[in-house]
């Protein structure tokens, strides 16, 4: 295997043996695999779209295949069959009525004629033969450039799959990810090429962003300065990690009067400052820190953990049966919680678990500056600068 699109790659070079993430070779050549029949799927939607043929659940479909295969989102064998195999039928049942359409798909791109192996070991040997990214260009510049457009799509699809959750879309942008999964299977292309191609992925990924933003503020309420404590509350307590703001509300709604409380992990830490969500009294705190020290803070956390979207590393097993799926995430035997969203499961497990049992004053941090609270006092951050008494910004980002 070779895994090069995380900051933390071993050596800073890239995984080889195994992912610092826990991604295992099996793995590695699945969502190889998958990417590769997903840019077939591609191939045949952007044909579809000059007959007039738009087809929103191969939109959805495609953005949510290239999010599976981002850092820390699913490392279940099984869930890659089932998508690998998915994907072709979509892309047969498409190419079908494309053709009666009178349209023209080259049935000769590898990514488009490609046939799934019989069973999941043949799906992992096609994968590996593959060699996925040396076969993305012989030319070692391109290949990165390549390679960069990739990683920037995924994270372009992650984006447009979460605005599409809150019932924002925007089929302009649907159409710009087909495009440029489906550039990136063609030869010809040059190095001016694929700036281009890379740069029109951060140009699409803003109106991606404005997309999340407006689903995220008239869903939840814009976002308030809100002091987060990063203690604990004595009580039993549930643990939500990834990125979904709609997985955190429908489980507070869920646990209204359980006596259970609720902390948010990385990067879901944000959604404290939000009004929908901060109102139920049971949306306690913060917990631990990035998403690459979990094993060890998990150990110590007494109540049951829900991963939505990114974030997953492999579960110790001391603690790997209070762990939970959702969404997009997977790993082999962890139980996964569907589209019916029931998360009884999850609240059963906290139940049974300890909790905290005492209260914890770990201090607390400030959230809830977004744009429409920045802007709001924008004037008086500027006089603070001109009058010297604000001399440092500090960006985290991430």
């Amino acid at each position: 295997m070779f895994c090069n699109q995380c900051e933390q790659t071993a050596k800073g070079t890239g995984c080889e043996q195994i992912g610092v993430c826990g991604k295992r070779e099996d793995v590695a050549a699945l969502q190889d695999l998958l990417t590769h029949a997903t840019q077939g799927l591609a191939i045949v939607a952007v044909e579809a779209r000059k007959q007039g043929i738009v087809d929103n659940t191969v939109d959805r479909f495609i953005c949510e295949a290239t999010f599976a295969c981002l850092t820390n989102v699913d490392f279940d064998p099984a869930r890659f069959d089932n998508w690998i195999r998915k994907t072709v039928q979509l892309r047969n049942e498409l190419r079908v009525k494309v053709e009666a359409a009178g349209g023209a798909v080259d049935n000769n791109a590898a990514a488009v004629s490609f046939v799934p192996a019989p069973d999941l070991a043949g799906l992992e040997g096609q994968g590996a033969e593959l060699d996925y990214i040396n076969s993305l260009d012989d030319d070692e510049d391109l290949r990165s450039l390549k390679q960069i457009a990739l990683y920037g799509l995924r994270g372009l699809a992650a984006y447009t799959d979460h605005a599409a959750i809150l019932g924002q879309t925007d089929d302009e942008v649907f159409s710009a990810i087909n495009e440029l999964l489906a550039v990136l299977t063609r030869k010809d292309l040059g190095v001016d090429d694929l700036v281009a191609g890379a740069l029109k992925i951060g140009e699409v990924n803003i109106r991606a962003m404005e997309l999340l933003d407006a689903g995220n503020t008239t869903t939840y309420g814009h976002p308030v300065p809100t002091p987060v404590p990063l203690g604990a509350k004595a009580g039993k307590a549930i643990l939500v990690s990834g990125h979904d703001l709609k997985d955190l509300a429908i489980l507070l709604e869920q646990t209204q009067g359980k006596g259970i409380n609720i902390y948010t992990h990385g990067e879901m830490l944000p959604c404290h400052g939000y009004p929908e969500l901060k109102k139920y009294e049971h949306f306690h705190g913060h917990y631990g820190t990035a998403w690459q020290n979990q094993q060890k803070e998990f150990d110590a956390f007494p109540g049951a953990i829900l991963f939505t979207t990114n974030c997953i590393q492999k579960p110790r097993d001391s603690y790997k049966d209070n762990v939970f799926t959702t969404g997009l995430v997977g790993w082999p035997g962890i139980t996964h919680i569907g589209d019916d969203k029931d998360f009884k499961p999850v609240i059963d497990r906290a139940l049974a678990m300890p909790g905290f049992t005492a209260d914890e004053d770990k201090g607390e941090v400030l959230t809830g500056f977004g744009r429409n609270t920045v802007l709001g006092v924008a004037d008086k951050v500027i006089e603070g600068v001109k009058a010297g008494a604000i001399k440092h910004f500090f960006l985290v980002g991430g």
